[in-house]
């Protein structure tokens, strides 16, 4: 997945105006209150939560990759400077390793996370296993270590939802003979999730009707789209036929990206309207994570 990186001129301006009116999401200077103020869902915790509006049905996070500060506290305060009302915090490099480079595991870090998020009210939406864009989840032999670690580290953190794409090499479009393997550690995992009370969001390189199937085939409540405008865009997909076709319960949030080179305000291809008013048919309420 490709996004747009905000941090293309080092001006504080310039990246709030990307939050704000790139993605025309982001708040009532840039679309009528009634976008943000429709009752909606939240996946995150009351006990996490900083106070903030409970009636705003959409809410704006970044990844803190995407704002180079990848598990950096510092994140927090540059996520507040630019117009987030959230966050993502990415789990750590992968490479070889039998799990993530997390530091949050360390109680003194985790402590100091938590409370950069309260300070800067920056609510952490979700946790990033980002490490799994480039390597093989139906191959890599400690799969069940990394998940169980990003659960853990949810549970400590008071997240609810974790974000696992399946990458260049979880494409069951150009892998179909890896879908078994997919599906068992999905499976896994979604045991894991639904014990732990957490839910993880899975992006795959599959059309709207065929990731429904793989869902059902998975067969856990636990288990979720973390659905990706990108994807469909990038393909020539119906984007708002493909949210429509997941439907509200299967989609826990939304990387409302394209791919780099044109400013969100500028995209062609992206009616940001027309998303608005799909979302609201369908009674959808969530994160929209840049």
């Amino acid at each position: 997945m490709k996004k747009n990186n905000p941090i293309t001129s080092g001006c504080t301006a310039s990246r709030r105006r990307f939050i704000g009116s790139a993605i025309a999401l982001a708040g009532s200077a840039v679309l009528p209150p009634s976008f943000l103020h429709a009752g909606g869902t939240d996946e995150t915790p009351a006990a996490q939560k900083p106070k903030k509006d409970k009636s705003q049905r959409y809410k704006i996070a970044v990844c803190d990759w995407m704002i180079l500060k990848r598990q950096k506290a510092e994140a927090f305060k540059l996520a507040g400077e630019i117009g987030a009302d959230g966050l993502e915090v990415d789990m750590g490099s992968l490479g070889d390793r039998q799990t993530f480079d997390n530091k949050l595991l360390d109680p003194v870090e985790r402590k100091i996370f938590l409370e950069e998020s309260q300070k800067h009210n920056i609510q952490i939406c979700s946790l990033a296993m980002s490490g799994f864009y480039a390597q093989s989840f139906a191959e890599r032999e400690t799969v069940a270590v990394m998940v169980r670690d990003t659960i853990n580290t949810m549970v400590m953190m008071q997240v609810s939802v974790a974000f696992l794409p399946l990458g260049v090499k979880g494409d069951l479009l150009q892998y179909p003979a890896l879908r078994p393997a997919i599906v068992e550690r999905l499976k896994m995992a979604g045991r894991m999730a639904e014990s732990a009370g957490v839910t993880i969001g899975i992006e795959t390189a599959l059309d709207a009707a065929a990731e429904v199937q793989l869902l059902e085939e998975i067969g856990s409540p636990s288990i979720k789209s973390y659905f990706n405008f990108a994807n469909a865009l990038q393909k020539g997909r119906d984007l708002t036929r493909e949210l429509r076709l997941l439907g509200k319960e299967r989609i826990c949030q939304i990387h409302c990206t394209d791919e780099d080179g044109v400013w969100l305000e500028n995209n062609t291809r992206l009616n940001m309207s027309e998303v608005k008013k799909v979302l609201d048919d369908m009674g959808w309420g969530g994160w929209l994570v840049v």
